[in-house]
C-alpha cells in the first residue's frame, strides 16, 4: 500500500517528558562516555545531557506519530521503515532537571529509489515555550511507492566539505560489546524489538539484531567530542548523519574523522563516517557543526 503524501502536516500530540539526572547519566553511562559534565552532579554548574540525548524525548513522539498512519500500511511494509538521515539542532544544552515539550510533525514524503522518504519535525520546549532542540529524521520505507506528488520536506541542508583529503584527519576504533544494544536501549528507553529480540529480527528479514542508529552516531560523536572539541559537548551545536550499513554486535567501529573547516557563517565543521566490523559506512556523510 502506498505512503500517502497527503499526510504531511499531520501531527502528534505535545508529549511532555520530565528530564532528571538519572536518565541523562544513565545515557551517557550507556555509551560508556564518562564526562565529569555528564555524572558528576556535584558540579557547580550541574550535569548536562549528551547532544544525542534528545532522541529518547523524540522517540515517544515518533510511535504516536506514526500511529496515525501506519494503521493503513499492511505490517509487512510497516516493518521496511529503516532511520536513514539524522539532523539535530541544539539551540542550549539540556541541564536537569526540567519538564520538556516534544512535538512531531511529518514535514515531508517523496518517492526515492529504494523506497518512499518520510522526514519528521521534532521540536521540543522548555515550561517557558523556549526551543531547546529541533531534528529532521529521515525515515525510508524500503520498497514502498507513494501516493500523490513528492511533498519534499522544508529543512537546512547539510553542510559538505570542501576538500577531499587523501588521508583522514585522525581515525579511532570504537569497541561494541555483545549488549550495547540491550544497554542502549534501556538506559535511553528507546524500545524498537528488532535491536534486542532476535526473533523479531528475524522475522524482519534481518539476520542478528543489530545496534540503534542513533547509537552508533552517538558513539561517534562522543569521539570526536574528545578529538576535536577538547572534551567540551556544549560546544556542539549541530549534528547531521546518514545511515547505511547495520551494525552487529559484538564488533568495532572505525571512526574516520575526514576534515575540519570553517563555514561561511564562521563556525567550524567536522567531517566524518562511521565504518562498521564488515567495512560498510554505518554513520556516512556526518558532520558536527561547532558553535562558533
Amino acid at each position: 500500500m502506498p505512503l500517502d503524501a497527503s499526510l504531511v502536516g499531520t501531527e502528534s500530540e505535545p508529549l511532555v517528558s520530565d528530564v532528571d539526572e538519572r536518565w541523562t547519566m544513565a545515557y551517557a553511562a550507556g555509551l560508556g562516555d564518562l564526562l565529569d559534565c555528564y555524572i558528576d552532579t556535584r558540579r557547580s554548574a550541574g550535569i548536562i545531557a549528551h547532544p544525542l540525548f534528545p532522541v529518547c524525548l523524540e522517540w515517544p513522539a515518533a510511535l504516536t506519530l506514526r500511529a496515525k498512519h501506519r494503521g493503513k500500511m499492511p505490517p509487512t511494509e510497516a516493518a521496511r521503515g529503516v532511520h536513514a538521515t539524522h539532523h539535530t539542532i541544539i539551540h542550549r544544552a539540556l541541564r536537569p532537571p526540567l519538564r520538556l515539550t516534544t512535538r512531531a510533525v511529518i514535514a515531508g514524503i517523496e518517492q526515492r529509489k529504494p523506497g518512499a522518504l518520510e522526514v519528521t519535525r521534532f521540536e521540543t520546549v522548555d515550561a517557558q515555550g523556549a526551543l531547546v532542540c529541533t531534528t529532521y529524521s529521515g525515515n525510508i520505507y524500503r520498497q514502498v511507492e507513494i501516493a500523490g506528488d513528492d511533498r519534499p520536506a522544508t529543512m537546512p541542508l547539510a553542510p559538505t566539505p570542501k576538500i577531499s583529503p587523501a588521508r583522514p584527519r585522525s581515525e579511532q576504533r570504537i569497541p561494541v560489546a555483545a549488549g550495547a544494544a540491550h544497554v542502549y536501549t534501556e538506559c535511553a528507553r528507546i524500545w524498537n524489538p528488532i535491536h534486542t529480540d532476535a526473533k523479531v529480527a528475524a522475522a524482519a528479514g534481518l539476520p542478528a539484531i543489530m545496534l540503534h542508529g542513533t547509537a552508533t552516531l552517538a558513539l561517534a560523536v562522543s569521539r570526536i567530542i574528545a578529538l576535536e572539541c577538547a572534551g567540551d559537548p556544549e560546544r556542539v551545536a549541530e549534528i547531521y548523519a546518514r545511515f547505511g550499513a547495520m551494525v552487529f554486535m559484538p564488533s568495532e567501529l572505525s571512526l574516520r574523522v575526514v576534515s575540519r573547516e570553517r563555514l561561511a557563517d564562521g563556525r567550524d565543521a567536522i567531517f566524518f563516517e562511521t565504518l562498521s566490523g564488515e567495512g560498510g559506512r554505518a554513520v556516512r556523510d556526518g558532520a558536527v557543526i561547532l558553535r562558533a
